[in-house]
């Protein structure tokens, strides 16, 4: 048994935005593409991935999360669009966007890595770009069906959704994909 773990924090999402983004996916595997497609109980707003880290941090972890987000109360969001990162030149990533309360969640975004930083975990270089990944692209595509197919769902939204909660998780990697086990939920209350 180690005594480190994989873990990041997170936005869970409610049952009926998953749903939605469920058909939007069978919509885009229509299309016969070679896709490893994301199950819907793993997809996720991720706010910060931790990487491994010690087992006996995760209290303190926590409460820098908790302290971090102490006045910041729900927000609404919503799934919104669909495209690929990097980009269609070299595209590895399937998510659809978010919608909603955007400042709210970059200020969320912001006070949790400053948070995070204090305790040891760097921030990041690149930008926020709240996403939600469905699919990840393994080796060559057809970019022109690929292209036509995001097309079709373009117009893709979800109803929006309350967001009250950020959720400290374990990732365990497994064959089949990776499982999660929530840590910590810290609530937000304002």
């Amino acid at each position: 048994m180690t005594d480190k773990i994989r873990a990041f924090v997170a936005i869970d999402l409610p049952d009926h935005v998953l749903r939605g983004i469920g058909s939007m996916q069978a919509g885009l595997k229509r299309s016969d593409l070679k896709i490893k497609w994301v199950r819907m109980e793993s997809v996720h707003l991720t706010l910060k991935f931790l990487g491994d880290i010690p087992v006996g941090r995760v209290e303190e972890i926590g409460a820098a999360i908790k302290e971090a987000i102490t006045d910041v109360g729900p927000l609404t969001l919503a799934g919104k669009g669909v495209g690929v990162f990097p980009d269609f030149r070299r595209p590895r990533i399937v998510w659809t966007g978010i919608s909603g309360e955007l400042e709210v969640l970059q200020g969320l975004y912001e006070r949790l890595g400053r948070a995070l930083a204090g305790v040891g975990f760097p921030k990041e270089k690149r930008p926020f770009r709240a996403h939600l990944t469905v699919g990840r692209i393994r080796g060559r595509i057809n970019k022109q069906t690929l292209r036509a197919a995001l097309e079709e769902q373009e117009d893709f939204v979800t109803d929006p959704f309350n967001v009250a909660s950020v959720i400290l998780y374990q990732s365990t990697l497994r064959p089949q994909g990776a499982v999660y086990t929530k840590l910590v939920e810290a609530e937000l209350i304002g």
